[in-house]
């Protein structure tokens, strides 16, 4: 078998219940046919595409590792990620030629698209891209000033996505750049459909580079500079208890780290879309799907086990972390 992805795809087993069918076509149908693929197929390629994600995530996370940095060492977990992915096909009853078809269908189709993504969401409880997730019950802020640009973070603010705080769609647009990073990975012999979602990744992060695409139309780099700034005003704010000035520290420092990798991805999409051969954007991919990754998580830099909020560190999780550490702090429930 044809080795699919060198992008981290993993182990997990599937039964033959999930087998993909060979879909009718891989042309896009006009609206009066019927899908390219039928409900059942979707539902198997999407099991099958869960599996898949689970397994890359778990094998990026390895190729992260500062341990492994050497080439010796990413060769080895490449190979591995090689076998893991034949094994996981094979498995599931599928081969290389059903895959990338389907997985060409599924990035191109308008129709059997929102259906997949409608069925990865219903697997997963991942919001389908493109939405952010629906509102949660206002957080409880200190009162005054201090408590207005807590607020602009976690609650609401004025021109997001529906008034959203800005931590939510930076949470939001940060999943839908990582999805489609992975997306892109799955496609390693196509260059045309890694161009196409590295675009929908610098759509994510940073819409005033690529206008259109699945994201909310404001951007990671947007929302954690903006949540880096109410919150050091938070901390500015008369009557800000040390409570607040300490962690207002941690969440801006994650927040600009994450700003910071926003404008790496867009480097290293727009060198994805410049690629001249399907290797090459390969290879820029796999670099893609660890920085998106990164927007949520954070990276150990100094290679201690741990990401903290420091310098080059910490993601969104630490600004969530921080957060609701600060919340804690002044007697309020996160």
């Amino acid at each position: 078998m044809r080795r699919t992805s060198w992008v981290g795809i993993g182990g997990a087993a599937l039964a033959a219940a999930i087998a993909v069918s060979r879909p009718i076509g891989a042309q896009t149908p006009q609206a009066t046919q019927a899908p390219a693929m039928s409900h059942d197929q979707i539902m198997a390629f999407a099991k099958l595409q869960v599996a898949v994600s689970k397994a890359r995530d778990s094998a990026q996370a390895e190729i992260a590792m500062a341990r492994n940095a050497k080439p010796e060492a990413q060769d080895t977990l490449h190979e591995k990620l090689h076998a893991q992915i034949e094994s996981i096909l094979h498995q599931a009853g599928v081969t290389d030629q059903e895959f990338e078809r389907n997985t060409f269908i599924v990035s191109t189709d308008s129709t059997v698209r929102r259906m997949f993504d409608e069925t990865i969401a219903q697997l997963t409880g991942v919001p389908t891209p493109g939405q952010v997730q629906p509102a949660a019950p206002t957080v409880k802020v200190p009162a005054g000033p201090v408590g207005v640009h807590i607020g602009h973070v976690v609650n609401s603010f004025t021109g997001t996505p529906n008034g959203e705080g800005l931590l939510p769609v930076a949470l939001a647009e940060a999943r839908i750049a990582a999805q489609h990073a992975a997306i892109a990975a799955r496609t390693p012999t196509n260059l045309d459909a890694m161009k196409l979602h590295a675009g929908h990744v610098i759509n994510a992060v940073d819409p005033t580079v690529v206008a259109q695409g699945p994201g909310l139309g404001y951007g990671v780099k947007k929302a954690a500079l903006g949540i880096a700034t109410h919150i050091e005003l938070s901390a500015k704010a008369p009557g800000a208890s040390p409570n607040v000035v300490t962690h207002a520290t941690h969440i801006a420092m994650s927040a600009r780290n994450t700003a910071r990798r926003a404008d790496s991805i867009v480097v290293i999409a727009k060198q994805v879309q410049a690629a001249t051969s399907a290797d090459q954007a390969a290879k820029l991919v796999s670099q893609l799907v660890s920085l998106t990754n990164q927007l949520m998580a954070g990276f150990d830099a100094n290679s201690d086990g741990k990401v903290t909020w420091q310098d080059g560190e910490g993601g969104l999780q630490q600004v969530q972390e921080h957060v609701n550490l600060m919340l804690a702090g002044e007697g309020l429930k996160p």
